[in-house]
């Protein structure tokens, strides 16, 4: 790779995309060789530049909501196709579904366009270095939506929240600790238990551990 980290910009807002270049040429080992509007844009213009044996962007800031192909569909198709470029999501939107769509369709980073010019930057050099970087916030959403995905109703009966109870029980978590994590009082999470008690035909959270460890949740 060379010195200089070449970035590509997709982003349907010209404003924004002004910003993220003024930005990013006050670095003097980095260059915005290449700008998109959408994402079906952008993987016309890197299919362009690969045919052309122009340079190819290194780092990617791709938008998230977009017309015409949106920024997890387009991190997908470039991710199968030019698996040596990071991408990272820089959106407004903190989802929790959105952010595990963003990561598992190839996206190194995701990032909120409320960061900082510097911590921009470093997001940008840690990619280039194949480091993602994401505040805990981000993370937070990450790991939320990724448990929320797990606690999908099945035939069990069981409600999504109960499940996700379910799951942080056998995690060891105390009622305190769930009802913080899940932003609900202590009450509620009791009578999430005793639902979980009662509808899975147990006595007590030793056995909704053990419970959930034979369904092969955890």
């Amino acid at each position: 790779m060379s010195t200089t980290i070449k970035v590509m910009i997709v982003d349907d807002h010209d404003m924004v995309r002004v910003g993220l270049r003024t930005y990013i040429s006050l670095e003097p080992d980095m260059e915005v060789i290449e700008e998109a509007g959408n994402g079906k844009d952008a993987c016309d213009r890197l299919e362009q530049l690969r045919t052309s044996n122009a340079a190819f962007p290194d780092v990617i800031l791709m938008d998230l909501t977009m017309p015409v192909m949106d920024g997890i569909s387009a991190t997908k198709a470039i991710s199968e196709k030019y698996p040596e470029v990071r991408i990272i999501m820089l959106t407004s939107f903190l989802e929790e579904a959105k952010v595990v769509e963003a990561v598992e369709s190839g996206a190194i980073s995701y990032m909120l366009k409320t960061v900082s010019s510097d911590q921009l930057i470093h997001a940008i050099q840690s990619a280039y270095r194949g480091m993602p970087v994401m505040n805990s916030e981000v993370s937070l959403a990450l790991t939320r939506g990724i448990r929320q995905r797990n606690a999908a109703p099945e035939e069990d009966g069981l409600t999504s929240r109960e499940k996700e109870v379910l799951l942080l029980i056998a995690d060891g978590k105390s009622n305190k600790e769930i009802s913080e994590e899940l932003f609900i009082s202590i009450k509620t999470v009791k009578t999430h238990v005793s639902n979980l008690l009662m509808k899975c035909e147990l006595e007590d959270r030793t056995q909704l551990a053990i419970y959930a460890h034979r369904k092969g949740w955890v």
